[in-house]
């Protein structure tokens, strides 16, 4: 029952993604335009489901550490949207893809060495498979090759972002997913909102509409995927989860026309087949 939720996660985040090339490729939608619509969007989405749901959510659960490693997550949030829309707007979506799995090794890699509950060696091992069938994806020639514009996005997911879901994963010991969400979009939102809502007026009614079915199905998504790492764990989730990048690379082929890479395309083979491999064994 429990893989309903990251399977869940993976189809319809999948979907988002896909619809968000979408939007951010149609004239006059910069990531700017995105982000300032998109996340109160989210916040106003997400309060629905938390009056549907009524999870408990009160002062003390902001007692000791818990208010300052929200703090650091809402900061990760804040900076990772912030990098990952302005990579995307100029890039393949496969590209940014292909660097977000790239990021699920060092999240794999430190959740291991970090938390004894989910500590396996078999997956270090698979993790830097996986790493190293990214590597040579991208390789031209002589030397590793990303696209200009990735280069910033490509550090943030290996260095800084996995910190966000180890520190998502202590939370989660205490918190209901959905009463998390709702307080780290909620304070994302306030900040967000007025720097960038000035831009929604450049939005056409279509980029609109597009907007809000892709918010929809992202929220959602977020929310089943952090019942997962409840539920299932940090490594388990990130595995089960590693199936939307694949959805998303097919969806780019066959919807937005993007060419096939045999050398990516192998790659995603071989994180999948690793993946399979460490969930049987």
């Amino acid at each position: 029952m429990s893989l309903i939720f990251p399977i869940g996660a993976s189809v319809l985040q999948a979907a988002s993604f896909t619809l968000d090339k979408m939007i951010l490729s149609v004239k006059k939608v910069t990531y700017k335009t995105y982000i300032g619509i998109s996340f109160p969007l989210i916040f106003f989405i997400t309060l629905i489901i938390f009056f549907i749901f009524k999870p408990p959510l009160s002062w003390s659960l902001l007692s000791g550490n818990a208010l300052y490693l929200m703090i650091a997550l809402i900061l990760l949030t804040i900076f990772t949207n912030l990098i990952f829309y302005r990579t995307l707007k100029s890039e393949k979506i496969s590209e940014v893809e292909t660097i977000s799995l790239l990021g699920q090794v060092p999240v794999i890699i430190f959740t291991s060495f970090i938390f004894a509950s989910e500590r396996n060696f078999l997956i270090i091992f698979l993790a830097l498979l996986c790493s190293a069938s990214v590597i040579w994806s991208h390789w031209r020639k002589d030397h590793f090759q990303v696209a200009k514009n990735t280069k910033l996005y490509l550090f943030w997911t290996i260095f800084i972002s996995p910190f966000s879901l180890i520190v998502t994963k202590v939370i989660l010991e205490t918190w209901s997913p959905i009463s998390m969400e709702l307080v780290r979009m909620g304070v994302v939102a306030l900040i967000f909102g007025p720097l960038f809502l000035r831009f929604e007026r450049k939005a056409s009614f279509k980029a609109i509409l597009l907007l809000i079915a892709t918010n929809i199905l992202t929220t959602i998504a977020w929310i089943l995927y952090f019942f997962s790492v409840q539920k299932l764990g940090v490594i388990e989730t990130v595995l089960i989860f590693s199936i939307q990048p694949l959805l998303v690379y097919f969806a780019s082929i066959f919807l937005l026309k993007e060419k096939i890479h045999w050398k990516k395309f192998v790659s995603f083979l071989i994180i999948l087949v690793s993946i399979i491999v460490s969930m049987v064994i």
